[in-house]
Order: C-alpha cells, then structure tokens, then sequence
C-alpha cells in the first residue's frame, strides 16, 4: 500500500503520531493500516545500534559492529569506491542487526581544525566531501537501508551548537557549505536528511523553510524525509510548517497534541501533517523489502542468527583493515621507510598498545574486534621492546616513561613513536582549544628522535595538530583515527606489505596562528559571524600565500610517478541525458619508481579573477589510479559549470564567467606538475556564460578585505559589507523561553537556585573528575537549552513551568512544574555513572 492510500485510512490523530518518534530511536507504528516501525541508528563509520538504555552521545552500551575508520581518515583515500564499499558494508551489518535508518554520512564543512567534531566529517572542501558523501550513501543504500545526510547545515562548531547562530552571507553559504549537500542529493538521492542543531541566519534549521523548501526540495530536487538531530526542535508547528517531517527522539507526548492544537487555531495548515506523514510513510515503506528479506533469512534457522550473519561481520573487518592501509597518509620519508624485517625496533607510545582508533560521542562504536599496532609487531616475529611513555587518557609523560623510551630508542635500530590525540582531546559537544598535541607526547618525541635519527612517528587522532618537532623524525605517517584494523595496517605500511596511497583531505597548518580563524574559534557569543566568507581550508592559505606545514592533497608514497602533459578535450555532449556537459582533462601518469603504488592524480581551476574575488585554486576533480612498476596509465578528469560556477548574490543566482581559466594537474593543491587553459565566451562555451564585467566590480572598496584576503581584516564592519543587508536580531537573555540555556538561566535568583540544586546534585560524581573534566563537562551541560529536559523524561509542560518561573510567573509556573527538583535529582543520579565514565574518558584538557 502506497503512501497516499494510507493517510486516507488513518485519522488525523494517527497521521500526526506519526511526527514524533516512538522512542530514542523507533517510528511510530499504526496497526490499523498496516505500516510498521522501523529503527534508526546512528552511523556513520560503523553502528551504534542499541538495544538496552539508548542515548544519543555514546555513553549506554551498543551492540557489537565493526568500526571502520572515521570519515576522516577514510576521506584521506581519495577513492569513492572504497567509501560506497564501506557504506554497504555498514548497511549489511544494519540489515543484520534490523535496522533501517543509519545516521550518516557528515558533510559538514571543516571550517577550523579545532571542531571537536571534525573527525565525523570528510573535508574542507565542498567537492571531496560531497562526492564521497554520496558514495557513501549509495553503498548504504545500495541494500535496502536508508542513509540519513547530516548535519543540514552549518554545524561547524560544537560549542552551544544547540542555541548558537550561523551567520553566513549568501554566496559563502552556497559555495562552501550547502554545496556538499546540494551534490550528494543530486548525485545519490538519499532516502533522509538530518536537521543540524544551529539556526541558520536566523532561524533554526529544524523550522529553516528556505532551507527545507525552497533549497532542498524546489531547488535540488529532494524527495525524502527530512528528521531533526535529536533533540533540535524548538517549536511544532513551526517546524511542521517549515518542512521537518520526523521530530527525534520520542516519546514526545505533547507533540502531535501541539500540532493538532495548531491546525484547530488555523496556526498550521493540515496539509503541512499530511505532507509530513506522507514522508514518513515513505521511508518506512522504502526499507520494507529489506526487512522483509531478513524476516525471511531468520526464519529459516533455528537460533534466530543466519549462517551468512557471520561472514558479514568478516567481510566487514577485511574491508577495515583495506580502508585502514588505503588511507593513511605518508607525511614524510627520508627513505627509511619501508622497514627492513632484520632491524631491531623499539616501540614507543601508549598508544601501540591502547589505541585512538575512534571518536568519541554519538558516532563511537562497540568494536566486535580491535587490534593494536604491538601485537601484530610481535605477530611478525620482529625483535621489539615496548615502552609506554605516557599515560594513555590523559597524554602526560612521567620523567620515568620518558628515560624508559629513550633507553629502549637508543639500543634498537629502529624507533617507532606512536602519538597524536587523546580521547579527552576531541569529542562530539565540545571543541578544542588549541591545535596542540599533549605536552608528554611531544616531549617524548624530541628527546627519542634526539637519541635515535632512525624514529619514525605514527600519528593517531582525528584533526590536524601542530608539529613543532616536524623536521626531527625520518618519517611520519597519519594514520587519523583508523578504525578496528588500524593496528594491524600500521604495520602493514611501515614495512611495505601496503604501499601508502591516503591524501590529505584537509590542511594541516605549522601553527594555530596560521588559519584564517586563529585563537577566535570557537565563537563564545551566540551569533556565530562566518566573517572570513569563502576563504576556507586550503583556499586561504593559497590566498594569503601562507605555508602550511602539509598542504591538501598531499601524501607520499614509496614510488614515484611522473606525469605526462594535460590535454583538454572538447565537451562532452549532453545529447538527450540529464548530466551537464563537462571538460575532460586527460593526462598519463606512469609509476616511474619500482614498487607498485597508487597516485591520486588532481585537478585544480584557477578562475579569472575580475568580477568577483575569487580564491586562487579550487579542487575541480581528483582520480585514483593504482599502477605496476613501469606502467603508465592515461587518466580522465571530467568536470563541467558546477565546478567553475560562482553565486551571484546580487541577482541570487549562479553565474560562470567568460574568460581564460588554468587548470592545474598534480599530486596536490602545492605540488601542481603540469598545466592547460580553458577558454570560455559566451557565444561558444556548452553552457550559460556571463560576459557581464561590471556587475561586482563596484564592491572593490566595500569588500577589500575580501579581494585581497588576510584574517586581521575579516572584522565585523568587512563581514557585514559582505553581508549586504542587516544582520539576523541578536538573541536577548530575557524573557526566558524553551531556549534558554542552563548558564543564561543563572542571570535571575531562581534560576541561580535551580543551578545550585544542579550543582549539588552532582556533586558527589563530579569529585570523582579530574579538574579538566570537571571544567569540560560544565561547559557542556552550560550550553545546554532549557528544552534539552524532555530528553531526561521531563515533559514539555515542566519545561514551560520552569520559563514561566524564570520570567517571574511563579504560581503559574510553580503549577506547570510541580515535582521539577524530584525529577531533576533522580533524572541527574540516573545519569550520573555513565556521565562520568563517559567524561572522564572525554574531556577536553590541551597543554
């Protein structure tokens, strides 16, 4: 039964129960039509599927899955094939596990290398992370599970991500942040899409309907379900109107009588509920024969778990372990590596041991198996010593680990370091600091290279971290955080048994000071100002002609390849097809060295910077190419109007101008071998190009901190001329509503006392913390809004008491929220244990 034949079955009660999830993560189910409930989980590098107490920041126990490494890291392999591989491993374990929905992938943009949730996302740049965001919607979907894109859009920072306010001017916001999602709908179709947390100029995303309506589904085309992070909404009817068709988690008692109540006083148009249902009906309906193949499977044995279940899992941990080795990333080799099996090696680094193979917060997962890099150096039969040489948790090095390591470096031929980020350095719902690594770690690696040139250094974590030691070790290798095999590939690539192929998707700056953020991210004010426009990533280090320590793209391997010269060729033809018309760049590419490798080969558009400010090079297209010793291979780069478009904000469209563009071919954004030109008019380009050169010319003076980029003029005066109109309203502290947080509540006596009952009833576990984490886990639950509570079990009702009090209504409120300090003690002692272990693996301490 269709969609359509079932809401004329079902009431209009029915329909709007169907809005509201059932649980933390089930649908709700209507047995009088017919349609199931089916189960979300999050993703999006491997399942956190739950079965017991259900949270949504990875502290309740899951079932076990694999633990493919995090996006990352995978986004480092360059290979869409790989990724589609990975998100149909994901979706068989989904299948197997009865799940319908998986939470991923993230396309959110890296706007800074402090985000504490970087690790969940690709790239800072729009087209690496949208053409492998949509390989990995396919392979998800490629067996019957639906993927769900997120965070939609402009989460790019973690710090009061639920109150706090995107500011982005138009044409950044369609350049650099919505273009990821614009290609993975495009090019993949998604069955759902996830609401971010933030307002968006404005507005909150979950009841953002310029967002949901007019960009996603009149503009792109999209036809699934739209669901809101968990936890998001701020009003029903609002977000109903706006576009949301699942509000997550349920129960949500007051939901469908908020929205029934609306559509009763004319505030919500009853069509908006059937829209609404008639999305969740399909998605539901969607994943029907996926379910209805596992039924079948299960049926067939005896103790409810298939034979073929446990080749899945198998064929999951080989694909790992590929992903793993595929993309890591050779940052430097003065040709030690690879190792020599006779060399004696001194294992250093808490880490080869326990290792940082993941993130931490929604995205963690329960590994069904784990390996570290020490066991499979034993495994090999090579001669090792392992010394620790610091505290795995919290990063600090004792003078006795520290003399332990460099004794065991000076009597080995070979040390390998293993450091990076720990755990309590990045996590979802808290960003970083600084840039910087701990302390210990970087110590450790000084005084070992000091004592033994022969060190090499294994770098595991899911960002970009200054390396002040840089130039000290004969090699290092990023493995990020690699996953469940990420032990076992490590090795594999230190002695040649895989040849490192990975490519940095993002830039790694010397220094903090480096970026065109600096120090000021995160943003402590609730209006977030997007005040360095378009100038993201590697695209301002190319426009301020700053040296990163490792550009993007870049990644060594141990072969060489030699590349022959470009040749562009004539626009395909689009003839009766729906696909755009594209350039082809065509080069050869030859593995000149003598061991077998891959090369990721780049392209790189330069456009003509005359009617617009434009950043000096952009990613084009990108082609993965794995070649024998000796041979050559003739490489296609196809690209077309999306990638040499600008938007127009003065006429809110895209434009292509005419003139000449060069195209860049090389093994990275710094490292460019050869190159060719395009020229485009009007009279013969293969698609729309403007001839129009006055059109911005006249924001030459208004916008110069814009056309000759540097971040001590990305001010507020430059950003609002960039901005063109007047800035969304800030956000005042009073009257109080539903999202308020816990620290602006603190601004009246009652809402200081309601702090201190907080404060106290925490009091016992929080001693237990360290000061870091005590100081972390305060920031957290200070951003958190007011509406947060129906998480914990409280109802919307209590929540509206506890506004009403705060606004010095008191007997009112007092009525709404009788019993409030009962429930926040037992919901507060509840939490507690797991809040703990949680935290005091998570916290956010940097040296």
């Amino acid at each position: 039964m269709d969609s359509s034949s079932m809401l004329q079955q079902m009431t209009l009660q029915q329909k709007a129960s169907l809005l509201a999830g059932a649980s933390h993560w089930d649908t709700v189910r209507v047995d009088e039509v017919g349609l199931e409930s089916i189960a979300l989980s999050d993703g999006p590098h491997g399942l956190r599927h739950q079965l017991g107490a259900a949270d949504h920041l990875g502290i309740n126990q899951s079932v076990p899955s694999t633990c493919f490494p995090s996006a990352s890291a995978l986004a480092c392999s360059f290979d869409p094939n790989l990724v589609l591989s990975v998100g149909a491993a994901i979706a068989d374990e989904a299948v197997d596990q009865g799940v319908s929905v998986v939470l991923g992938p993230g396309v959110n943009i890296k706007r800074s290398p402090l985000c504490g949730r970087n690790f969940e996302y690709f790239s800072e740049d729009p087209l690496l992370s949208g053409e492998l965001g949509a390989a990995m919607v396919q392979g998800i979907q490629s067996r019957g599970v639906a993927a769900c894109l997120k965070h939609f859009a402009c989460n790019n920072q973690e710090l009061a991500r639920l109150v706090s306010d995107s500011v982005v001017e138009e044409r950044t916001l369609r350049e650099i942040y919505l273009q990821p999602f614009e290609r993975v709908v495009k090019k993949a179709r998604p069955w759902s899409i996830m609401t971010a947390y933030n307002k968006l100029n404005g507005t909150y995303c979950s009841q953002n309907a310029w967002l949901l309506q007019t960009v996603l589904r009149e503009e792109w085309g999209f036809d699934g379900a739209v669901i809101s992070d968990w936890g998001a909404v701020s009003g029903v009817a609002e977000s109903i109107a706006a576009g949301l068709d699942l509000c997550m988690p349920g129960p949500r008692p007051d939901y469908a009588p908020t929205a029934l109540a609306a559509v009763r006083r004319g505030a919500l148009d009853e069509r908006c509920v059937d829209r609404a249902a008639g999305r969740v009906i399909d998605l539901v309906e969607r994943t029907r024969p996926t379910r209805s193949s596992r039924a079948s499977s299960l049926s067939a044995t005896t103790d409810g778990d298939p034979a073929a279940g446990e080749s899945v899992y198998k064929r999951s941990a080989r694909l790992a372990a590929r992903a793993a080795r595929e993309s890591a990333v050779l940052l430097e080799n003065n040709g030690i590596l690879p190792l020599g099996p006779t060399k004696t090696v001194a294992v250093i680094g808490a880490f080869a041991r326990e290792p940082r193979f993941q993130g931490a917060g929604s995205s963690k997962i329960n590994p069904r198996e784990l390996d570290c890099a020490l066991d499979e150096f034993k495994r090999r039969g090579i001669s090792v010593s392992f010394s620790p040489g610091y505290d795995a948790y919290s990063g600090e090095a004792s003078d006795v680990q520290v003399e332990q390591a460099v004794e065991a470096a000076r009597t080995h031929d070979v040390a390998v370091v293993f450091a990076g980020l720990p755990d309590r350095f990045e996590s979802e719902g808290f960003d970083r600091k600084l840039m910087v690594m701990p302390r210990g770690h970087c110590s450790l690696i000084e005084r070992v290279c000091r004592e033994n040139p022969n060190t090499v250094v294994v770098l595991q974590g899911g960002a970009p971290m200054e390396a002040p030691w840089r130039r000290m070790p004969a090699a290092i290798m990023a493995m990020y955080l690699s996953g469940c095999h990420g032990g076992s590939a490590t090795v594999d690539l230190l002695y040649g048994d895989a040849n490192p192929c990975g490519k940095l998707a993002e830039t790694w700056p010397e220094r903090l000071g480096d970026t065109a953020l600096g120090a000021s991210y995160p943003d402590f004010d609730r209006e977030v100002l997007y005040r360095e426009g378009i100038y993201v990533g590697y695209r301002y280090f190319d426009a301020v002609g700053a040296r990163p320590a490792w550009p993007f793209g870049h990644g060594l391997s141990y072969t060489a390849f030699a590349y022959g010269r470009p040749k562009l060729a004539m626009p395909l033809s689009c003839g009766e097809s729906t696909r755009p018309a594209v350039f082809r760049v065509e080069v050869d590419v030859e593995n000149a060295g003598s061991i077998a490798g891959a090369e990721v080969v780049q392209l790189y558009v330069c456009p003509p910077c005359e009617c617009a400010f434009h950043e000096p090079r952009r990613l084009a297209a990108f082609a993965k190419v794995r070649l024998a010793p000796g041979e050559r291979s003739h490489v296609t780069l196809e690209f077309g109007e999306m990638e040499l478009r600008y938007w127009d904000a003065a006429r809110h469209a895209w434009r292509v101008d005419q003139g000449d563009y060069e195209l860049l071919v090389g093994s990275s954004s710094r490292d460019i071998r050869r190159s060719c030109s395009l020229h485009l008019a009007a009279d013969t380009a293969p698609f729309p190009v403007s001839a129009d050169r006055s059109v911005l010319l006249a924001d030459r003076s208004a916008l110069a901190a814009y056309w000759r980029p540097d971040a001590t003029r990305f001010d507020e005066e430059s950003f609002k001329a960039l901005y063109a109109g007047p800035l969304p309203a800030r956000t005042p502290i009073a009257p109080f509503t539903i999202d308020s947080s816990v620290s602006e509540m603190a601004s009246t006596p009652f809402g200081r006392l309601m702090v201190r009952v907080v404060e106290h009833v925490m009091d016992e576990p929080v001693k237990k913390m360290d000061e870091d984490t005590r100081r972390m886990m305060h920031e957290i639950v200070s951003d958190l809004p007011l509406r947060q509570l129906i998480s914990s079990g409280f109802s919307m009702r209590t929540v509206h008491g506890l506004v009403d009090m705060l606004n010095g209504r008191y007997i009112r409120g007092f009525t709404r929220a009788v019993g409030t300090y009962r429930r926040i003690k037992k919901a507060l002692r509840e939490h507690a244990p797991a809040l703990t272990a949680h935290f005091d693996r998570s916290g956010d301490s940097e040296e």
